[in-house]
């Protein structure tokens, strides 16, 4: 599905009976769901397919529509790896969901994933690396190490001074973002679920329970349960919970075009790269359905509003990919700029994520704090939200709980 749009969502739905409503339209929904899942990102696609997928009927709302250009899930590549460390579960996570993707991009018209592989490479011997290593063989995940002298070989397009080794993960690569989340919303549509695009008003309850959402052109949307998976407007919809929890910051991304006729930056020669550079992360893609090589700098940005953030990239932000490009990249170092994106992070202090009830209303689930790694995990985290929502969940997981939440960025998941 080359390009999904809403009027395509509501085309795909017809013919399986699913019922979409034009922004504004005033009418109740009471009853008519057993879940609402705010938000059409990453998260909440998943959510709403594996609640779906349990036998729910599940209404999806989105302000904008799935994947819009303001979204943390709007963009154009994400990268999918399983190298975290110490973070088993993230591997883990990365490692359950990669099925899921490589099903869906099977299934799609243009493929939602590309199997480039993925290359970490360092500095020096990081702790980093031996934890990854020792995650990656009990998974049995095929990972290699790669000594100078092998990258030098494998790839020369790229200039390795100060590189001590790089861990190789063939299996992983690029997941095309926009597109993996509108077709999974065009599935949920075309297997019976509804989809609505309606801005939400930040909610309230009297008591332990949320009876209703609102939205700005006063439609009241009633279910026995809501998940909201908004990312960096969470904060907004949630201030007293979440305002000081999940951290929405700027994030700035450059597409270069190599030269005319020059394949070293191709997915068949260039997979996707991360410098760990100490935790002080470059990360990029090779030149991906002719867009152009991508390169950003992982680091969180200034914080930010995503109803009002300006997309427009800095000059200080692209002269410093150039100088990165200078030292990593030097045959792409001066050529043009084909395209700059400015997007978000929505971070928790730590970098885990955040699936958990509201604090006081029990029919309310939160999510989110993708914080720039989430991507990936998406039909992991559905699955997990849906299993919590319907109580089916065995065992959870402490790290994703809203209590180890801290109000201060201390970055630790890498």
């Amino acid at each position: 599905m080359s390009a999904i749009t809403r009027r395509t969502i509501l085309m795909a739905g017809a013919g399986a009976g699913a019922v979409l409503t034009a922004p504004g339209s005033a009418r109740e929904t009471t009853g008519q769901a057993d879940i609402i899942v705010v938000g059409a990102g990453v998260f909440g696609a998943w959510t709403a397919t594996h609640l779906q997928r349990a036998g729910k009927k599940v209404t999806l709302v989105d302000a904008w529509g799935p994947a819009h250009s303001r979204a943390s899930s709007g963009g154009e590549s994400r990268m999918t790896r399983a190298a975290y460390g110490p973070d088993a579960i993230y591997a883990r996570m990365a490692w359950e969901s990669l099925a899921e993707w490589k099903a869906l991009s099977a299934r799609a018209e243009l493929p939602v994933f590309h199997r480039s592989g993925v290359l970490f490479f360092f500095g020096q011997e990081e702790p980093y690396v031996v934890q990854s290593l020792e995650v990656h063989r009990a998974l049995g995940l095929p990972t290699e190490r790669l000594e100078p002298a092998e990258l030098r070989r494998r790839f020369p397009q790229m200039a390795w001074d100060g590189v001590a080794l790089g861990l190789y993960e063939p299996d992983f690569g690029a997941l095309m973002a926009r597109r993996a989340v509108q077709v999974l919303v065009a599935e949920f549509v075309k297997a019976g679920g509804r989809y609505e695009q309606a801005a939400i008003a930040p909610p309230e309850a009297s008591g332990d329970r949320l009876g209703g959402i609102r939205t700005s052109g006063g439609e009241m949307l009633s279910a026995e349960h809501y998940a909201f998976t908004c990312g960096p407007w969470l904060p907004k919809l949630f201030p007293d919970v979440l305002g000081r929890r999940i951290f929405p910051t700027r994030q700035e991304v450059f597409f270069f075009a190599p030269e005319a006729g020059d394949d070293r930056f191709s997915p068949a020669h260039l997979p996707g790269w991360a410098d760990f550079n100490q935790g002080d992360i470059f990360y990029g893609f090779p030149d991906l359905e002719g867009r152009g090589f991508k390169i950003a700098h992982d680091a969180h940005g200034i914080a930010v509003d995503p109803d009002r953030n300006e997309r427009t990239h800095t000059p200080e932000a692209l002269a410093e990919v150039r100088a990165y490009m200078r030292r990593r990249f030097p045959a792409l170092a001066e050529r043009p700029l084909a395209e700059a994106r400015v997007c978000q992070y929505e971070n928790s202090a730590n970098g885990d994520f955040l699936i958990d009830r509201h604090p006081r209303w029990n029919n309310v689930l939160l999510v989110g704090g993708g914080s720039g790694h989430g991507f990936k995990h998406g039909p992991a985290v559905g699955r997990y939200a849906a299993a919590l929502l319907t109580g089916t969940l065995a065992r959870p997981e402490p790290r994703f709980s809203l209590a180890s939440k801290g109000e201060k960025e201390a970055r630790a998941v890498h």
